[in-house]
């Protein structure tokens, strides 16, 4: 019984050290970030990223809906982000780039968001950093970010 506790114990530090080792990776920011051709990049092949431009709409996994607004609300986007928690990194007058921290091992998430004025829609595309599995943790975000949007009080 104790060499099995001793198992027990040492593949759960392990765990722990690999997940601390996971949440200090997803400090240092991505490369693939930013418009390409005007438009926000596809997801990885991983279950951990939604995106709402046309390219991703195929996958069930990764589509999401883009969100037709004036451009108004396009300004007050930063606002509701940091309401939520979120922390801008840049933004310019049509691309917004935020970062969500997640509480406990404090890993790290992608939000992108693209003004297309011509059809005053907002593009979307949320994605963890590290890992395969976000829990669906992405697609929740970019929902409450949508209802915040779309919310009559906007």
């Amino acid at each position: 019984m104790k060499t099995f506790l001793m198992i027990v114990m040492g593949l759960f530090v392990v765990g722990l050290i690999v997940y601390v080792v996971m949440a200090v990776l997803s400090q240092k920011t991505p490369d693939n970030l930013g418009l390409v051709h005007q438009q926000l990049r596809t997801c990885p092949d991983s279950p951990n990223c939604v995106c709402s431009e046309a390219h991703s709409q195929s996958s069930k996994e990764h589509a999401i809906s883009p969100i037709k607004v004036d451009s108004n609300t396009w300004q007050q986007l930063k606002f509701i982000i940091i309401e939520q928690g979120g922390s801008i990194q840049s933004e310019t007058t049509n691309y917004l780039h935020a970062t969500f921290t997640s509480p406990v091992f404090r890993y790290v998430d992608d939000v992108e968001l693209r003004w297309d004025e011509a059809s005053k829609t907002i593009h979307m595309r949320s994605a963890s950093r590290m890992g395969r599995s976000d829990f669906g943790v992405n697609r929740k975000r970019v929902t409450k970010i949508t209802q915040a949007i779309t919310s009559p009080s906007n």
